[in-house]
């Protein structure tokens, strides 16, 4: 299938382009940037005047749902979901049931993604057997499985010897460990520790439950020197310690969920439970911290943090409903209106630090593991695979839960006005959606 993309703004934040031009597609690769031979002949032309052509977006932070939770989310919906938001590859931790922890369940997973022909799935194992916090996986054969790094999910060790001989075990082959830093005892609560959480009588969770677990964490890393991403960084104090420690010259880095980055705990409302999420949402000063932090670098990427939930899970009181929040076909427009408020006066500098963090920078984080795609995942270049999102950043639109094509319709962001929507999106040089 040869594909002509014309008149698109080519905007790729990894080599600096940003001019418009046409993009011609053959065997699944990019053949033609800016300047296109007039000897191509295309089986179809797309017309991207007035849009942005840009790389697929990379999502480091995507439940699938499936296998064991059908009932809340299936391969089907997720991916198509995936890419109507312009996400052409995505990570998906290993809590599903049956765990992430024998490789024929990986190769299912991975086989069973593939055979659909949408978003790339990036599975992570888990590190330790049934997400038990006990005994270590055997992480080659699941690396040889297809994993491309290694997760606890929201399950935490909490034996620090077990942490310890993870982190041997991962610096030993070269393997990452993405972990979200919370200190087991200190989370059990339902919301942030603080004014809201205590007037409304909710369960707190206080910031000291990430440093702790981040000071555990690095003081560990520093005599493995293993390779650590952390996931869904939340509060001020966890910043700092990420910044200190990149400092420092750790082998660190991390992200933050588009629910951290926009939202608050005011945000909780009268116990909305579209706002019951993990980590919890933050006071305001947590959340300023983590805008300047994905602006400097200290952050590296920006997630959806998707995990759908079904009705059933949602409709209940604050405390008792199940944490989590659909994202997936939010992270272009919430990326971009973060960029926007952050370089008000400079939109084109808006627009490639927006992209950044969905293309770039979560590909870095990545890095070897992609294998053959390293050299073009979240990238534009002639000779790479075509995975493409071509978006109008000009299109206001509405999030209306029914609208969604997540099987998860529950989100926090419900009646937000984004700017930026999805027109085509592609994987493998096919068109996987167009709008």
């Amino acid at each position: 299938m040869k594909i002509l993309i014309k008149n698109g703004r080519i905007v790729d934040p990894a080599s600096g382009l940003d001019q418009v031009g046409d993009v011609a597609i053959a065997a699944g690769r990019i053949i033609g940037l800016r300047h296109v031979s007039p000897e191509f002949h295309p089986n179809r032309t797309i017309d991207a005047s007035g849009c942005v052509v840009a790389p697929g977006l990379v999502d480091l932070a995507v439940r699938l749902r499936e296998p064991g939770y059908e009932h809340e989310g299936m391969l089907e919906s997720e991916l198509a979901a995936a890419v109507a938001g312009g996400i052409t590859s995505l990570v998906c931790p290993p809590d599903t049931d049956p765990v992430l922890d024998e490789p024929g369940l990986v190769e299912m997973l991975k086989f069973r993604a593939e055979k659909l022909h949408q978003s790339r799935v990036f599975p992570l194992g888990a590190v330790t057997r049934g997400l038990q916090g006990e005994v270590l996986t055997e992480m080659v054969e699941l690396t040889e499985a297809g994993c491309v790094g290694f997760s606890q999910a929201e399950a935490a060790i909490v034996n620090p010897r077990v942490l310890q001989r993870a982190l041997q075990y991962a610096a030993t082959f070269g393997y990452t460990l993405w972990l979200r830093p919370q200190e087991y005892h200190l989370g059990q609560g339902v919301a942030a520790s603080g004014a809201i959480a205590t007037r409304l009588g909710l369960s707190g969770i206080p910031e000291a439950a990430e440093t702790i677990a981040l000071h555990t964490l690095f003081e560990l890393m520093r005599g493995t020197d293993a390779r650590v991403h952390l996931c869904r960084i939340s509060s001020a104090g966890g910043v700092a310690l990420v910044r200190q420690a990149k400092h420092e010259g750790l082998r660190v880095t991390c992200d933050v969920s588009i629910n951290s980055l926009h939202l608050t705990d005011t945000d909780i409302g009268y116990f909305d439970s579209r706002a019951r999420l993990s980590p919890p949402l933050r006071q305001q000063r947590d959340r300023d911290a983590l805008q300047q932090a994905l602006a400097d670098g200290t952050v590296d990427a920006l997630v959806s943090d998707h995990t759908p939930v079904d009705a059933d899970a949602k409709t209940l009181p604050f405390a008792e409903a199940e944490p989590g929040a659909t994202g997936l076909e939010l992270l272009l427009g919430l990326s971009l209106q973060w960029a926007h408020r952050q370089w008000p006066n400079d939109p084109a500098k808006a627009l490639v630090r927006g992209l950044a963090v969905l293309t770039q920078a979560p590909a870095q984080v990545l890095g070897d593991a992609l294998g053959t795609l390293q050299a073009s995942c979240g990238r534009l270049a002639e000779g790479g695979v075509a995975d493409l999102c071509i978006f109008d950043p000009g299109a206001r639109w509405t999030v209306e839960a029914a609208a969604l094509a997540s099987q998860g319709k529950h989100t926090p962001f419900s009646g937000y006005e984004l700017a930026g929507q999805v027109r085509h999106t592609l994987v493998g040089g096919q068109v996987a959606f167009e709008r």
